[in-house]
């Protein structure tokens, strides 16, 4: 679904904070991370209910290959609890998680976390016999466009998912468990972004993913910009036509890595800035919308002998990692927005993807507008 007329954040001239960010503008620039998806995307409008069409997918995270037998430190804020992301309570009582993060649509939870459960089964004699896994599933309402009657994930899709997730560039908009999300009204999905840190801050990396599905079209903040009011209702043959969908607040889910070490608790801290970057964008984390963010840290291992006694980032220290999680996340809701493309789904409703060049527009207004080569990092 990879359009060439889409562009990322930096391409449009863009510059979300001072930090550098890393080789793929990505959360795989954390070394050991990777991302794979799986986009079902079939069928079209004529489809009974239960038959199609599919406007969905799974995009798995893994903080590291060897998660299961050497957990991540891990720290768990919800900005607005209506929404599902499994393991949070294990999350929060222990500061850890011990398997990779899986993102899908609300109605297919359970679906992803027993394949979840499956995959070990098939990869470890250990699972199962030495110990349980309470895999990490998150999910967003993509069923504006899909058809979520009909249970279209399947272990296959989350099996393809795990075993082709890969480090370097990242598939963004829609893709994965993006392939059928909004954002503030227009087509969202999956986005991405990452900054290094100075060496006087630590010279440590920070990544973020976000999948999108909320967001009120007026209040969509681009760089500063109350885009959202050069982006008005939509006429209709003389009628006006609301251009936000139903359950317009939806949904977000933030995947924050770092190889900062730092604990749950300061984890914890760190997920919690991660909605200050939503807020930049226009989120207000409404009733209806589940807003669940995540941290986890590749070079805090809590089951590692000694660890109790290792250094954590501490004090003011943490400052640095703070900005630069808040400027990876707008950037991120920014991919994903920017990267989306035109997409139909069930009854023929449709989301259309932002115009670019009224983007580029207002930029050029406001002076936004920049040499973009020259703030590639």
């Amino acid at each position: 679904m990879a359009d060439s007329t889409r562009s990322r954040t930096r391409d449009l001239g863009i510059q979300i904070g001072s930090y550098a960010t890393g080789a793929s503008n990505a959360i795989t620039d954390v070394a050991g991370v990777e991302v794979g998806h799986t986009t079902i995307h079939w069928g079209d409008e004529t489809l009974m209910p239960g038959s199609g069409p599919a406007r969905t997918g799974v995009t798995a995270i893994w903080p590291a290959r060897d998660v299961l037998h050497q957990p991540v430190a891990a720290g768990f804020f919800a900005l607005s609890g209506t929404g599902e992301m499994t393991a949070r309570s294990e999350i929060e009582e222990l500061g850890q998680l011990g398997t990779p993060i899986l993102l899908t649509n609300t109605m297919s939870v359970g679906t992803v976390y027993d394949a979840v459960c499956r995959y070990f089964i098939q990869h470890d004699t250990s699972v199962g016999e030495d110990s349980v896994i309470i895999p990490v599933v998150a999910e967003c309402d993509d069923s504006r466009l899909h058809d979520a009657r009909g249970f279209h994930v399947t272990s296959e899709h989350v099996f393809a998912a795990l075993d082709h997730a890969h480090s370097g560039p990242v598939g963004e908009g829609c893709v994965g468990a993006g392939t059928g999300m909004h954002c503030f009204g227009f087509k969202g999905g999956i986005g991405t972004s990452s900054r290094v840190l100075s060496d006087a801050d630590g010279g440590f990396t920070v990544g973020v993913l976000v999948l999108t599905n909320f967001g009120r079209r007026p209040r969509l903040t681009i760089a500063g910009i109350p885009a959202g009011e050069f982006f008005p209702i939509v006429e209709d043959a003389g009628q006006t036509v609301a251009s936000n969908p139903p359950h317009e607040e939806g949904s977000g889910i933030v995947v924050i890595a770092t190889d900062a070490p730092l604990d749950g608790r300061q984890l914890a801290r760190v997920a919690k800035r991660a909605a200050l970057g939503l807020g930049r964008t226009g989120s207000t984390g409404g009733n209806g919308s589940g807003e669940l963010l995540v941290a986890f840290s590749t070079t805090y291992r809590p089951g590692e002998a000694g660890v109790a006694g290792r250094a954590v980032v501490e004090g003011s220290s943490i400052d640095p990692i703070f900005a630069a999680v808040v400027d990876a996340t707008e950037e991120a809701v920014l991919n994903a927005l920017f990267m989306a493309t035109t997409t139909d789904g069930r009854h023929g409703r449709r989301l259309e993807a932002i115009p670019l060049e009224r983007v580029r527009e207002l930029l050029a207004i406001y002076g936004r507008v920049g040499d973009a080569e020259s703030r590639k990092c």
